[in-house]
């Protein structure tokens, strides 16, 4: 058999350690404030430290990890203030999209949506938080992708990634799922009847509501 070579080099290398990075953290297999170490990681995934640096000047970009000087990389503590700061900011784009996929949105993604909201019911029937959280992900990813705007999905993926300790720990708060529940039924039952304005109000009251749990 014919000898791998020990790591890979060039662009294709920095996007895969930059994809299996991402991963990680937005998996929350990496928690805040952890030390990623070039070496370490050039190792794990098969590539030259090089290749591992320059991901992780792409991350930084992106508000995953800072880089200290002098001391290395680690991944991005993000404060209560700044998930505040973050969903403010969500709460713009997430209500532009949720009106436009008032409009654009399909039949039969709309009956996406309602399936979505019927398990996201039955998650929390069942007592079951990881689940509704998925799920949660699921219903504002959708919204983003039926309302055919773009920018706004690129933009968004940037901010929640941020998010993923916050929300991860929301979502496992007693009683959040129940009270978050009928926010996102509104959202698709707003969607649904083809209301942009509804629509709209319905994400900007769910988000007012998230800040409102960030903060307690």
């Amino acid at each position: 058999m014919p000898d791998q070579p020990r790591s890979g080099t060039g662009e294709q290398a920095k996007q895969q350690a930059l994809t299996q990075l991402r991963q990680a953290i937005l998996q929350g297999d990496m928690a805040p404030a952890q030390r990623l170490v070039e070496n370490e990681l050039a190792e794990e995934f098969g590539v030259t430290r090089a290749s591992v640096r320059a991901a992780l000047i792409d991350l930084a970009a992106e508000g995953l990890v800072e880089r200290i000087r002098n001391r290395g990389s680690r991944v991005r503590v993000v404060t209560v203030e700044e998930a505040v700061a973050i969903t403010e900011c969500r709460m713009a784009l997430e209500g532009l999209c949720a009106a436009k996929a008032a409009v654009a949105a399909s039949d039969e993604q709309l009956a996406q949506l309602a399936d979505v909201g019927a398990a996201m019911t039955k998650a929390v029937a069942d007592g079951e938080p990881v689940t509704y959280s998925e799920l949660n992900q699921q219903l504002h990813f959708l919204i983003r992708e039926f309302s055919g705007q773009p920018v706004a999905l690129e933009l968004l993926d940037r901010l929640n990634g941020q998010l993923v300790r916050h929300r991860f720990q929301l979502a496992l708060r007693p009683g959040r799922p129940q009270q978050s529940l009928g926010e996102h039924l509104a959202m698709i039952e707003a969607i649904a009847a083809r209301d942009p304005k509804a629509a709209e109000a319905a994400v900007r009251a769910h988000l007012t509501g998230v800040i409102d749990a960030l903060r307690e």
